[in-house]
């Protein structure tokens, strides 16, 4: 976990500084933080698009120029050919709606998290296809 809490530091987002790793026979295979597509501006230059809009935490996040640690981290894995099922995944967030799908999908099997996020239908569909969450505690 301080791994994905040291990757959180390169987060470019205004608002919260997330890391996740994916780790598989204890060795881990990708990174990730929050952040915009590669090649576009950072929030950190053009400020904060949720801020601007009075958007709240936990709602709407397709209104991001951002994406989530949890999806860059499966998207890396994609980008560069890794497998990912079976694996495990650690976050300094609990996963919103959108990454627990992806969660779902990638065939990861346990997440640990440090800090709770308020999306009570993530935590659901987390549950009903038998993904394990872990609040991580230092």
């Amino acid at each position: 976990m301080q791994i994905a809490v040291l990757v959180s530091s390169r987060s470019t987002c205004l608002r919260r500084k997330v890391g996740a790793i994916i780790v598989k026979d204890k060795r881990i295979l990708t990174t990730g933080y929050n952040g915009v597509p590669r090649s576009l501006v950072h929030c950190e230059e053009v400020g904060c698009l949720r801020t601007k809009m009075g958007i709240p935490s936990g709602k709407n996040q397709e209104l991001c120029r951002g994406l989530h640690a949890e999806q860059n981290a499966i998207i890396q894995a994609a980008l560069h050919g890794i497998s990912i099922q079976n694996s495990l995944l650690y976050c300094t967030e609990q996963p919103c709606i959108t990454c627990a799908k992806m969660i779902i999908n990638a065939g990861i099997i346990k997440v640990f998290y440090l800090k709770s996020y308020p999306d009570k239908l993530a935590r659901e569909i987390l549950k009903e296809a038998r993904v394990e969450e872990v609040h991580y505690a230092e």
